[in-house]
């Protein structure tokens, strides 16, 4: 295998001790192709495009993804310590998370099912699909060279339904109680960083309002919230003797709802939808939300009103009652960007494309192939100016850099410092004029 770029190197590195070092070898090689290649990412698909740095019997390229003993969780860890070390060194962690669907053809495929389309269904209509449903939670990340974060995925779990769950035997778990197990486990990761993690309705339960209440000096939950949500003051005070068990709540308060009928509304220009500007009015609330069994957790709600009337009404709410109103919904609204990531990976990553079907190569594909499109960002922002200008590509209105934009220049890069730095195609590749070898990388590195 020819030596990858050294500007690569900070970040290849860290996944070195998750392998053996042949295993770690074959990786990089699948890394780096997987950026190359366009079509199906498939481990043959990958290999036709890097044959010739790509050593060993092509078996043992399959075999990395279903055989090897190694750990995608270690993988995980290595590359959210990478980011926070590099990009969010300091401050609260913003992130984020959800839950798409990956069709998958085939009738024997591990975890296969039947999901909810939230991407094709509309308020009258709604679409199945056959595949995987992954939960994914990423870091909200600000570069340089664009004004809203991107969400960069960083631990990935299968959701499975609850009629696969019953018939292998398995324990249902939901995508709540999926989030927060990867919650947990990245807490238990960082213990010194606290984290603000956003989710859109599905997230927004009980039972992960509690596990952020509890863990509130390193974790707040933002999320949606219900106009007819349970609210109670906090129980009073025990004084003296008393005969009984203590109160578990005080009195009843009104619903969001309810405080929204009665009070005056507050208006604010806040960070909206996509990194725009919107101007809203609110109404702002505590209390202690409730359910049966399950005890109390203080809340700060909020109801928003969209003053351009493209956008419906909402309740939020945060487990975190000193947070402004402003920062609840700017909050919220930044994690659409998450949103973004799944529709690149869709069309330049071909996330739908992978032909895995044992347990050990889905269980990895595709939270790989996750990874990948945060690893390509960070090579992009490692990539010297020069580099980064040349796979721009500028229309009427555009500021920012876009995904299309940072995967054209990492393989252009890759392209020409590491499979054309070989010395079988490196003294061919020189002896062609500036203005061919334009268009042979023009060729070679597409954004699609």
């Amino acid at each position: 295998m020819n030596r990858i770029p050294k500007a690569a190197e900070p970040l290849i590195r860290e996944f070195a001790d998750a392998f053996t070092r042949p295993t770690y070898r074959r990786f990089v090689v699948l890394l780096l192709a997987a950026i190359l290649t366009t079509g199906r990412r498939t481990v043959t698909n990958l290999l036709r495009t890097v044959s010739v740095l790509a050593p060993g019997h092509p078996s043992s390229y399959h075999r990395v993804l279903s055989q090897r003993r190694w750990s995608s969780w270690r993988l995980a860890r290595a590359l959210a310590g990478y980011i926070l070390r590099h990009w969010v060194p300091d401050g609260p962690v913003f992130v984020c998370a959800d839950d798409t669907v990956d069709g998958h053809c085939g009738k024997k495929v591990y975890g296969k099912a039947c999901h909810r389309d939230a991407v094709r269904s509309t308020h009258a209509y709604t679409a199945y699909r056959w595949g995987h449903k992954w939960v994914v939670l990423a870091v909200l990340v600000k570069f340089p060279f664009a004004r809203r974060r991107w969400a960069l995925p960083i631990l990935v779990a299968l959701y499975r339904s609850k009629k696969w769950n019953r018939k292998h035997g398995r324990r249902h778990k939901t995508p709540s109680t999926l989030m927060r197990q990867l919650l947990a486990v990245l807490i238990r990761w960082f213990p010194r960083r606290k984290f603000v993690f956003s989710g859109d309705g599905g997230y927004g339960t009980h039972a992960l309002s509690r596990f952020a209440h509890r863990h509130r000096s390193r974790l707040t939950l933002v999320s949606r919230f219900y106009s007819d949500a349970n609210l109670y003051a906090p129980p009073p005070g025990v004084r003296g003797k008393k005969i009984g068990r203590p109160r578990k709540k005080g009195r009843k308060l009104p619903s969001p709802a309810e405080v929204v009928q009665r009070s005056s509304r507050t208006r604010l220009t806040v960070a909206w939808y996509g990194g725009g500007q919107r101007r809203i009015e609110v109404v702002s609330g505590l209390g202690h939300w409730f359910k049966n069994g399950e005890g109390l957790v203080p809340v700060r709600w909020v109801f928003v009103h969209d003053l351009s009337g493209t956008h419906r009404d909402e309740y939020f709410f945060t487990t975190d009652p000193t947070m402004t109103p402003r920062t609840i919904v700017e909050t919220y609204t930044g994690r659409w960007s998450i949103e973004t990531t799944f529709q690149e990976m869709r069309a330049y990553l071909g996330l739908e494309t992978t032909r895995g079907r044992t347990e050990n190569t889905v269980l990895r594909a595709a939270p790989c192939l996750f990874g990948l499109f945060s690893v390509i960002v960070l090579l992009y922002a490692r990539l010297p100016t020069n580099r980064v200008r040349v796979a721009v590509v500028m229309w009427p209105g555009k500021t920012d850099r876009t995904f299309s934009d940072a995967i054209t220049a990492v393989r252009r890069w890759l392209w020409t410092d590491w499979v054309f730095a070989t010395p079988t195609h490196g003294d061919a590749f020189a002896k062609l004029s500036r203005p061919i070898r334009a268009v042979l990388l023009y060729a070679l590195a597409p954004a699609a």
